[in-house]
């Protein structure tokens, strides 16, 4: 068994860098952002990282971007310059970084950057849509990605902006907080609150259980204030324990908790059903004969996600005074080592309301307890020049593919990354991104991994229930398939004379979902045995994916667009169906090209569409 160090995390991430920059023909920086992107998708931290070029402009860099669903705006800045060893990051840096991020956002706001730029830019783009939206954001949240380690001696820096009424918080990503979060078996950090650095102070409690050793729980009466504090901190990251489909309530019920905030404060905790949250850890201290939570760790709000956001929208936007308003929480701290378990049936009971509920698709849900089973037990032919067959690992549980190497000495684990290599992992929001490309929205992938998971637990889910056999080896082997040609085609598309360095992951969702529709217009599906057994695309299939991805770059770069920023109007049903547009042409390539990895739909099994 050996332990990882942080040198050992730079070196693997570096060479991860290094190889994805050489198969897709891409800067190394590009690749440094869309690696680090993908790490914090998964950890939930961020809902996108769409890289840019930044503009020549003294004074202003911005490398990445993300526009949240809760009116957030995330920028990144990558601190990256290929170093060969890992070297110290250090306050001065980090606030040169900061300065440029905050100059970018500034002057976009006051729309004094973005008519000094090229039209056709995407950074362009980015900064009108910041001079458009304006106070309309809810927070921004300022990224630093770096390859170094952050200095011990790094405390706070300024981060005054343009506009102080927009929360600006900052986040630096370096080599030790990946570490961390690579190394921990849940492959995510904690949230971790300290009620005493809000105004409020330490939460007054009521123990509310009985002697157990999995649970313990409390009642508090939450500050409206402090809840909604919370949220403009950690926005969704609060809510991971439930996918996020089943937080949304009604506009009448909207509309309920809007006006009794506005209009009758002081009755809310009368009138609301409350939150329930979970914890790992709780800091109770005893004051004067009262019991109060001082502090909080891997606080999650398994219901009441809506109560939550209309609390911080509520002040944001409505400017409502939060001093009257309390929200009832019963608060349960689960053993770690229950914790999977038992969080998911609290999400589960507390939703009762929900036909299909998040929990039902939670890890030990049998769908991926047989996914799970397959990539053990399949191994996969080895391509064409190569000896050596391997496996796809399909990562049941978040962080479980690092976990893994964690028990192994340093010959297992060579061992073990030879017969299940990084390239070919396969996370259970990757199969639903695939998944729903191919047989259902391809607009709801370009919203983020966890949106499009969430739409992915509901229809897996129903299916399941009718007709689980559906789920087979045959099954796995396509998602594989599918996943290969994803994979394909990011490569294509960065090898494109046409291609810039922005929106990749939007036009490759689009492509392959314009594949699928054409394959299904033309009553073809994939031939996945014959596919299975070469491990690669043909050349045939890469002249079609490059077609299509040219068509779709042309739509969603179009000056006819519905909106000014590139992945905004990527998330659009009108974007795609602009796209659609061009399937008579898609079904002409298809038809043209489709012999050797297509075969008629009526004796193939489309397990997931129900063919």
């Amino acid at each position: 068994m050996t332990d990882t160090t942080i040198e050992d995390t730079f070196e693997e991430f570096r060479q991860e860098v290094l190889a994805s920059a050489m198969a897709n023909k891409d800067f190394e920086k590009i690749e440094f952002l869309n690696a680090f992107g993908r790490e914090l998708e998964q950890c939930d931290e961020i809902e996108e990282l769409q890289t840019c070029i930044s503009p020549n402009v003294r004074g202003v860099q911005i490398d990445g971007f993300g526009f949240n669903s809760d009116d957030g705006l995330d920028l990144f800045i990558a601190d990256f310059n290929q170093r060969p060893v890992l070297e110290t990051l250090t306050r001065t840096e980090v606030t040169a970084f900061v300065k440029r991020l905050t100059a970018f956002f500034s002057r976009s706001l006051s729309g004094e950057l973005h008519r000094s730029l090229e039209e056709t830019s995407e950074v362009y783009a980015v900064s009108r849509a910041i001079h458009e939206r304006g106070r309309q954001f809810g927070r921004v949240r300022l990224y630093v990605l770096s390859e170094r380690q952050l200095s011990d001696r790094f405390d706070t820096i300024d981060l005054s902006m343009h506009d102080d009424a927009i929360p600006v918080a900052l986040h630096i990503w370096d080599m030790s907080r990946l570490h961390r979060l690579r190394t921990s078996r849940n492959q995510k950090e904690a949230i971790e609150i300290d009620f005493e650095s809000f105004t409020a102070g330490a939460i007054p409690c009521l123990p509310a259980h009985l002697e157990s050793d999995i649970y313990k729980s409390y009642l508090l009466a939450l500050p409206g204030s402090v809840l909604a504090d919370l949220y403009a901190r950690y926005g969704a990251r609060l809510l991971e324990q439930n996918v996020r489909a089943f937080l949304q309530a009604t506009n009448k019920a909207n509309r309920g908790i809007r006006d009794t905030i506005l209009g009758d404060p002081g009755m809310f905790f009368a009138y609301n059903n409350g939150i329930t949250a979970t914890a790992s850890a709780l800091d109770v201290v005893s004051d004067g004969g009262t019991s109060r939570v001082r502090t909080i760790k891997d606080l999650q709000i398994v219901n009441g996600g809506q109560t939550t956001a209309s609390l911080f929208h509520a002040r944001r936007k409505d400017r409502a005074d939060l001093s009257k308003v309390f929200v009832q929480m019963k608060l349960t701290v689960i053993d770690e080592a229950r914790f999977e378990e038992v969080v998911p049936k609290i999400s589960q009971y507390a939703n009762t309301q929900n036909t299909v509920n998040a929990a039902d698709f939670f890890a030990n849900h049998p769908f991926h307890i047989r996914m799970e089973s397959f990539s053990r037990r399949l191994w996969a032919p080895a391509p064409a020049g190569q000896q050596t067959e391997t496996r796809w690992y399909y990562e049941r549980v978040r962080g479980q593919y690092a976990e893994e190497q964690t028990r192994l000495d340093a010959r297992g684990k060579r061992v073990f990354l030879q017969q299940n290599p990084k390239s070919q992992l396969l996370r259970k929001t990757d199969l639903a991104k695939y998944d729903n490309i191919w047989d259902d929205d391809p607009v709801r992938v370009n919203l983020g991994a966890q949106k499009n998971f969430a739409r992915y637990a509901v229809r897996i889910g129903e299916e399941w229930k009718e007709h689980a056999d559906r789920f087979d080896e045959d099954y796995f082997r396509q998602a594989v398939i599918r996943a290969i040609i994803f994979k394909s085609s990011e490569r294509i598309v960065s090898a494109q004379s046409w291609y810039e360095g922005g929106y990749r992951a939007n036009i490759v969702n689009y492509a392959n979902a314009l594949l699928s529709r054409a394959l299904d217009a033309e009553v073809l599906t994939l031939d996945t045995a014959a596919l299975w057994q070469k491990q690669q695309i043909p050349d045939s299939l890469t002249v079609v994916l490059a077609s299509l991805s040219e068509t779709v770059n042309r739509k969603l770069t179009s000056s006819g667009r519905g909106l000014s920023n590139v992945s905004e109007w990527a998330k659009k049903a009108e974007c795609w169906i602009s796209i659609l547009e061009h399937l008579p042409q898609a079904r002409e390539s298809v038809r043209k090209s489709s012999q050797g990895w297509s075969k008629p739909l009526a004796t193939s099994r489309r397990l997931a569409s129900g063919l």
